[in-house]
């Protein structure tokens, strides 16, 4: 219940600081057509803006929570899952995780070796090159 407290609290902070700068910008713009720096017809695209930008700051926060909550119950219902197999079938389980870890290791060291590879060719044929350049240099002399 913690992390859906927290999660309904960063919400909440979220709109707060939406709807405070929405008026602060209100202010601001009502200050500048008071001014005559900007046209009322300006300052109302501005705003209308303004208000989009706020409408999908909160919508992408919400969907960020329910997100949350959603990967929590997942979470929730594996647990649950999980606790309901039985020993054979739980070791079975653990062999295919290892197996798909081990796969994922070899995977991982077989790109780390490619470029590794492609630095060694290189370098052999940079050093081609200066025995070539070396040999060159020796006859032009």
């Amino acid at each position: 219940m913690e992390l859906g407290e927290g999660l309904k609290k960063i919400l909440l902070v979220g709109i707060g600081t939406a709807a405070v700068t929405a008026e602060k910008s209100k202010e601001i713009l009502d200050e500048l057509v008071k001014k005559g720096e900007l046209t009322v017809e300006q300052g109302k695209v501005l705003n209308q803006e303004l208000k989009h930008n706020i409408k999908s700051t909160v919508k992408t926060a919400a969907d960020s929570v329910k997100e949350s909550a959603a990967r929590k119950n997942d979470q929730e219902e594996l647990k649950a899952t999980i606790s309901r197999l039985t020993p054979e079938q739980l070791a079975a389980v653990k062999a295919q995780i290892e197996r798909m870890q081990a796969e994922a290791a070899e995977e991982k060291a077989e790109t780390a070796e490619e470029p590794a590879e492609e630095a060694v060719q290189e370098a052999s044929g940079e050093t081609e090159n200066a025995e070539d350049t070396g040999s060159e240099e020796q006859a032009v002399e």
